[in-house]
C-alpha cells in the first residue's frame, strides 16, 4: 500500500511549476482529492498514458509525462545505435499539448536522441506516417482522443508507425517504474537544443507527401462521381482543419462549409465539452449548419482526427445519423464492388475488424471472397494485422481495416486509424451513390436487405477515481460467473482474459443468447468507462 502523504510532501517540496503548486496547496486538507491524485500511477500500457490534467501522479502533467518519456528514451537507448537513435512526435489541440510535447522533445535531445517534431498540432495519423517516413525508432502523440476537455493522453509508437502492443509496453512500463519522477528525467532547454539540431521541426513537405498518398485510396477508377454535394465539415475544434480541407479541395470537393465556431484549435472545446463523434451531443451545432444550409452530409472527426462520423440527409428532410458499423459497412461493400469492378482486387483479399465491431460486416466480406481477421478491440491490433502481412509480403491484400467506434483506414501507408482517409473514402462513395441518384441510406438498406438487419448498440458507464475502478472490477467478476444475464440464457461464453482465439489476453468478455442477440463487456483502456455492445438481428 503506497503512502500517499509521502508523495504529496515530496511533489510539494519538488514541483516548480506555480500552477500545479497552486493545485497542490488547494487540495491539502482533502484526503479524498489527495488520495485520488496519488493512490495510483497513472497506468501506461498499449494506449500510452491517459488521465485527467493536474497535480499528483494519477494525473497528466509535465512530471508523469517526463517519467514515461525518460522510459521511453531508455527502450529506445537500448535496442537502438547510433542515427537510428530518433523519435518523431506530434500533439492536438488539447490543454497542454503543445507543452507535453516540447517537454518530450527536451528529454529525448538530452538523452541523445534526435527528435522530429511537427511544428503546429497534427493529427495522429500525420504521427504515424512521420514514423514511417523518418524512419524513427518510435512515436509519441500527445491526445486524449475524443475525451472531455479535462483530459490529455500521450500515446507511443513502435518502428513500424503502429501504436506499442503488449511486450513493448511492458518493457517500457519496467523501465518508467524503475525511473525516480524527479531525480532521474532528464532534461535539456527546448530552444537551445532546437538550436544545435538535437530537435527538429517536421517539414511542410510531410503532410504534402501524407495527403498524396491518401488520395492514392481512391478506388473509383474511371468510374463517375458528382463531386458537388453540398459538405458541412466541423473538425470539433481539433487538428482536421488543415488536412481535410486539402484532402477535399484536392479531389474536387468545392462546396465546404467549416462549422466556424469549431474550426479553430481550442482545448476547452466549449460548444462540443464531448468532442466525441460517436455522440450526437457534439455535432448538433454541425447540424444546425446542414439544416440553415441545405446541406447534402455532415461529416465531423474528433480532435486528434483518427475518427471519423456522418449525418446525411434523410426522405423526411432532416438528418440521420450513421453509426460507426453502418459506415464501415457501406465502405466495405464499396471498396469491395468498386475494386472487383476495376480489376483491383487482390488475389487474397483481407478485411480486419475488432471483435466489438458487428458480425453482418464479416458476412459482406464473405459475399465478396474476403479473409475476415477478427482482432481484440483497439486499432493497434489492426495494425499489427498489416504488419504481419507486409512481413509476408502480402501487405497490398490488406483492403480495410475499421472498428465501431468510427475508426476507418483502407491503406498500409500509416498503421492508425485515420480519419483523413476516412472523410476522403466516406466523400468519394458519397458522389458517387450521388451520381447514380442512391442515397447512402438506401444503400444501406440495400444491404440489410440483403445480409439482414443487424442493430448495434454500445453503452457506457462512467466509473471515476479510486471506487470507480473497484466497481468497475467487481463488476466485470460478477459477469464472468452469471449464467444467465437480464433474464436471457447464456448459450455461450467467451473470457479474452484467458487468451482465447489465438487472441492475447485482455479484460473482454462476449455473451452469446438463445435469441441470436449477443453482448460485450469491458472496461474502456482509455477512460474510466464499463462499455456493453449489444447487437440484435431485428426482423
Amino acid at each position: 500500500m503506497r503512502n500517499v502523504k509521502d508523495l504529496f510532501a515530496t511533489w510539494k517540496n519538488n514541483v516548480k511549476e506555480e500552477e500545479l503548486l497552486k493545485e497542490l496547496f488547494s487540495i491539502e486538507n482533502d484526503e479524498d482529492k489527495v488520495s485520488d491524485a496519488f493512490y495510483r500511477d497513472l497506468e501506461f500500457g498499449t494506449g500510452g498514458l491517459r488521465g485527467v490534467l493536474g497535480a499528483g501522479t494519477n494525473r497528466m502533467n509535465v512530471y508523469t509525462v517526463g517519467k514515461a518519456t525518460q522510459g521511453l528514451a531508455d527502450y529506445v537507448l537500448k535496442h537502438y545505435e547510433g542515427k537510428d537513435r530518433v523519435v518523431a512526435i506530434s500533439y492536438d489541440s488539447r490543454i497542454n499539448s503543445d507543452v507535453f510535447a516540447k517537454r518530450a522533445a527536451a528529454i529525448f535531445a538530452a538523452n541523445g536522441i534526435k527528435s522530429y517534431l511537427y511544428k503546429t498540432l497534427m493529427p495522429t495519423p500525420c504521427l504515424s506516417f512521420a514514423v514511417r517516413k523518418l524512419n524513427a525508432a518510435a512515436g509519441v502523440m500527445v491526445t486524449a482522443s475524443h475525451n472531455p476537455a479535462k483530459y490529455n493522453g500521450y500515446k507511443v509508437y513502435g518502428a513500424d508507425g503502429c501504436q506499442i502492443t503488449e511486450a513493448a509496453a511492458n518493457e517500457i512500463l519496467s523501465l518508467i517504474e524503475s525511473t525516480d519522477i524527479f531525480a532521474d528525467v532528464k532534461m535539456t532547454d527546448f530552444d537551445k537544443a532546437l538550436q544545435s539540431g538535437a530537435i527538429e521541426y517536421i517539414k511542410n513537405e510531410v503532410l504534402t507527401e501524407f495527403i498524396e498518398r491518401v488520395k492514392k485510396e481512391s478506388v473509383l477508377g474511371n468510374e463517375k462521381a458528382d463531386r458537388s454535394a453540398n459538405i458541412i465539415y466541423t473538425p470539433l475544434n481539433g487538428t482536421g482543419l488543415v488536412p481535410v480541407t486539402r484532402i477535399l479541395k484536392e479531389t474536387g470537393f468545392e462546396n465546404v462549409t467549416i462549422v466556424k465556431e469549431q474550426e479553430l484549435p481550442d482545448g476547452h472545446f466549449p460548444t462540443c465539452p464531448y468532442p466525441n463523434p460517436e455522440i450526437k451531443e457534439a455535432l448538433e451545432l454541425g447540424l444546425e449548419y446542414a439544416r440553415k444550409n441545405s446541406a447534402d452530409i455532415l461529416i465531423a472527426t474528433d480532435p486528434d482526427c483518427d475518427r471519423v462520423g456522418i449525418a446525411v440527409r434523410n426522405k423526411e428532410g432532416d438528418f440521420s445519423l450513421l453509426t460507426g458499423n453502418e459506415v464501415g459497412f457501406l465502405l466495405l461493400d464499396f471498396i469491395a464492388s468498386m475494386r472487383i469492378k476495376n480489376g483491383t482486387m487482390p488475389k487474397h483479399p483481407v478485411f480486419v475488424k475488432t471483435i466489438v465491431t458487428s458480425d453482418l460486416a464479416e458476412k459482406i466480406a464473405d459475399h465478396y471472397g474476403i479473409k475476415t481477421v477478427n482482432v481484440l478491440t483497439g486499432f493497434k491490433y489492426i495494425g499489427e494485422q498489416i504488419g504481419l502481412l507486409e512481413k509476408r509480403g502480402a501487405e497490398s491484400d490488406y483492403i480495410l481495416g475499421f472498428e465501431e467506434s468510427y475508426g476507418y483506414l483502407t491503406g498500409s501507408y500509416v498503421r492508425d486509424k485515420d480519419a483523413v482517409d476516412g472523410v476522403f473514402m466516406i466523400a468519394e462513395m458519397f458522389a458517387y451513390y450521388r451520381a447514380k441518384g442512391v442515397s447512402l441510406l438506401d444503400k444501406l438498406q440495400e444491404i440489410y436487405d440483403h445480409y439482414g438487419h443487424y442493430v448495434s448498440t454500445l453503452e457506457s458507464f462512467a466509473f471515476e477515481g479510486q471506487e470507480g475502478f473497484l466497481k468497475m472490477k467487481q463488476i466485470m467478476d460478477d459477469y464472468r460467473s452469471a449464467s444467465d444475464v437480464e433474464g436471457k440464457k447464456i448459450v455461450s461464453k467467451k473470457d479474452y482474459s484467458l487468451g482465447i482465439d489465438g487472441l492475447p489476453k485482455s479484460n473482454v468478455l462476449k455473451f452469446a443468447f438463445e435469441d441470436g442477440s449477443t453482448m460485450v463487456v469491458r472496461p474502456s483502456g482509455t477512460e474510466p468507462k464499463l462499455k456493453i455492445y449489444r447487437c440484435l438481428i431485428k426482423d
